[in-house]
């Protein structure tokens, strides 16, 4: 045998023998089926998912129709006349009067507003420093004192607050706060405060201790980490403090009544009253007014709905 045949058959039994099965052919011939069963299982996933979101979705958007459509109607009744109301309440306007916003603000909705923009905004920065002095150093303590602080705010969240109207009225005339916007401020505040404390505690609970640390090596005092440490970490839940005490502050209606008798001092919730007569009431100006009222907290809580939610969902995890 020469070696050319020799060659020749060496190259026709490599030729012949069977080749190793790569990773990459395995992949390309078992990657179909893969994919084929993935995707059944994705569906049967999303059906059961979709099979059980329905009645939920069903059951939010009844909810979300029944709180959207009173602000509707009452948007929609503010450009009506009193006869229109009357007339047909639940049809669109005839003539859309545009003029009873402005009738509403030159019969004192700006002077009430002004009043209702400065007992709100007062009362919220208040409530958010305090709150968060009082949770910092409830945290920094951690021992019976801060306890006890914890029982104490915990038991405020119990005693509403018409169970004090009579008890605070005697408070403030004593204090010749009466008729003034500490009047109103005041009381805001302190029914405020438990639930601002709770929140802010339990997400600067979270903080981890070694930028606590960090900081105090870097020579920081208390003041100082609780402003570059606790507070940068904790900005949602602050935001969450402030618009929950903003809303209940600008719709706040018993005190601002009781504790308020001077019509310059009276904010939007009280001073809407005066828009009703013992005879008759134009219902278009008055609900011009009350949407003015409400446009603000509305405005606030679109704005600040992601640091909202976010700040719920952080002082709801450890307490």
């Amino acid at each position: 045998m020469s070696a050319s045949d020799v060659h020749e058959a060496s190259v026709r039994s490599l030729n012949d023998a069977p080749r190793p099965v790569s990773l990459d052919t395995v992949a390309m011939t078992t990657a179909p089926s893969a994919r084929r069963r993935m995707r059944g299982t994705r569906r049967r996933v999303r059906g059961r998912t979709t099979a059980w979101s329905l009645p939920v979705y069903v059951v939010l958007g009844g909810y979300a129709i029944v709180i959207a459509y009173p602000l509707f109607w009452m948007v929609v009744s503010s450009f009506k006349a009193s006869t229109d109301i009357y007339a047909d309440p639940w049809g669109l306007p005839t003539t859309w009067l545009v003029g009873n916003y402005a009738q509403a603000w030159e019969r004192g909705i700006s002077d009430y507003f002004l009043n209702s923009l400065i007992v709100t905004v007062t009362s919220t920065a208040a409530t958010v420093l305090v709150a968060a002095l009082c949770a910092f150093g409830m945290v920094r303590l951690r021992n019976r004192l801060a306890d006890l602080i914890m029982i104490v705010m915990m038991g405020g969240l119990v005693v509403a607050p018409q169970v004090s109207l009579i008890p605070l009225y005697r408070l403030l005339d004593a204090m010749e706060l009466l008729n003034t916007h500490w009047a109103m401020i005041l009381p805001y505040v302190a029914f405020r405060l438990p639930m601002a404390v709770i929140l802010i505690r339990s997400v600067f609970l979270a903080v981890p201790q070694e930028l606590v640390d960090a900081a105090t090596i870097d020579g920081c005092r208390s003041p100082q980490v609780l402003r570059h440490v606790y507070v940068p970490l904790s900005r949602s839940v602050l935001v969450t403090a402030a618009v929950l005490t903003a809303y209940f502050a600008w719709n706040e209606f018993l005190f601002a009544i009781v504790y308020v008798d001077s019509d310059a001092i009276r904010t939007i919730p009280a001073g809407l009253m005066a828009f009703r007569d013992a005879l008759s009431t134009d219902w278009g100006v008055l609900l011009a007014g009350l949407v003015i009222a409400a446009l603000p907290i509305i405005v606030v809580f679109v704005l600040l709905q992601r640091y909202f939610v976010a700040g719920v969902a952080a002082g709801s995890v450890k307490g």
